[in-house]
């Protein structure tokens, strides 16, 4: 989702008088229009900040296998050569995309210049082709043709590419909400199926005595509740949504959190198939982080491209399988604690026990340019109603100020209850 309002396409079928048509070069000189040129100046910054605490940790403080360090930085390599291209590709997709009248109007820009602006629709499309393009080229480097975990990748990539498929349907024909929460149950199916790692769980120290087991294999019940992990994460990064830049950010400020958190897991562990299982998860997530920042540079307020639920969609499923093959999806559902209050926040509206209300966006002041919350359940009105009047901008850094402090203090707990497990 993002802060727009579609513009309804044209159904008639009867002929258009020849004095209203405009000419080809007209026509094409309207919709090929550039985009503002990328804020690489935000990239830099972004970048430097999440990158040094990492590579930090990569190289300097953990005593990490050759093998596996050759590995991630072949997989940065690759990842680094994505940001560029999808830098380069979001100009060209955007003209496409306005020539085929799906674009949109920043609805928290109404009443102003901006707001009558054609932002070209559904760039997440170009995000999620690159990282999978990525992805499959990075298996001839780490990937023999008997691994173990190669049939477990590529059924990732292909729930991803399921869920990325389905994103872009829905933002072609606005899928209802009751179908939506659908879409990712069958998307995750191809993961689900090919899924060999553990189904058990460790039970907290306190808790033994009284469970009468130190390990609980659940079962199908695991596959289960993998399966409500990939609709939670795919949805929650939908419904957090209506405000340029706050999808993709929260993607970037989560995907860095949880590269940290791989880091830490591969230097503290002696067991190779732990390691590999935190190693895997670092090979898909640096590909979406790369191209996501790709994405925030044209993203970032004022947005000059809207990302769509085809990146909604792709960033939610991508990040769910990173936790389910990573092993850390408890870890990972701390991470979205931001989106489980906005679910929560908006989960009696979605299932219809309190009425919603006619404007679910903040409503904006073109003679201000603040934004004013509304009793919509959500994590932006709710903020808003907290903190009051906010433009755009400070309010996007305030909601992924708040999802950098939701991570740190998911290692701050893991610190304190590591005691519990070990």
């Amino acid at each position: 989702m993002a802060a727009r309002k579609r513009a309804s396409a044209n159904t008639s079928s009867e002929p258009q008088p020849k004095e209203n048509a405009r000419p080809k070069s007209q026509e094409q000189a309207s919709t090929d229009s550039p985009i503002a040129p990328p804020k690489l100046g935000v990239i830099l910054k972004l970048t430097l900040f999440f990158s040094l605490p990492y590579f930090y940790l990569l190289f300097r403080h953990y005593e990490i296998e050759q093998e596996i360090r050759r590995s991630i930085l072949i997989n940065a390599g690759l990842s680094l050569a994505g940001f560029f291209i999808t830098v380069k590709m979001i100009p060209v997709a955007s003209r496409y995309v306005l020539r085929r009248n799906l674009f949109g109007y920043d609805i928290n820009k109404k009443g102003t210049p901006q707001g009558t602006i054609k932002v070209p629709e559904s760039l997440g499309i170009v995000v999620g082709i690159v990282f999978l393009v990525v992805a499959i080229l990075f298996q001839y480097f780490n990937f023999t043709a008997d691994s173990n975990w190669l049939v477990e990748y590529n059924a990732a990539l292909a729930s991803i590419c399921f869920m990325l498929l389905l994103g872009f349907v829905d933002d072609v024909l606005d899928v209802p909400w009751r179908v939506k929460l659908l879409l990712p149950s069958f998307a995750a199916l191809p993961l689900l199926m090919a899924y060999a790692g553990h189904t058990t769980i460790i039970i907290p120290k306190p808790l033994v005595p009284y469970v009468g087991l130190d390990i609980l294999d659940l079962g199908w019940i695991y596959k289960l509740y993998m399966g409500l992990l990939a609709v939670f994460c795919t949805n929650s990064i939908n419904i957090h949504a209506g405000l340029n830049g706050l999808e993709v950010g929260q993607t970037i400020v989560i995907s860095s959190a949880i590269l940290i958190h791989n880091i830490m897991q591969i230097g503290a562990s002696s067991d190779s198939e732990h390691k590999q299982a935190h190693a895997f998860s670092i090979y898909l997530v640096q590909p979406l982080l790369a191209t996501s920042l790709a994405l925030f540079s044209y993203n970032w307020y004022p947005s000059s491209v809207f990302v769509g639920d085809t990146y909604t969609y792709f960033a939610g499923m991508t990040m769910a399988v990173i936790g389910i093959l990573g092993h850390f999806s408890e870890t990972l559902l701390i991470f979205f604690a931001p989106q489980v209050l906005n679910f929560l926040l908006s989960l009696p509206q979605l299932a219809g026990i309190v009425p919603c209300p006619r404007h679910r966006l903040p409503r904006f002041d073109p003679q201000t340019g603040l934004l004013t919350g509304t009793n919509d359940g959500t994590l932006v009105n709710f903020f808003l109603r907290q903190l009051g009047r906010l433009s755009e901008k400070s309010l996007c850094i305030y909601l992924l100020v708040f999802q950098a402090i939701a991570c740190f203090f998911c290692f701050v707990l893991r610190y304190f209850l590591a005691g519990w497990y070990k």
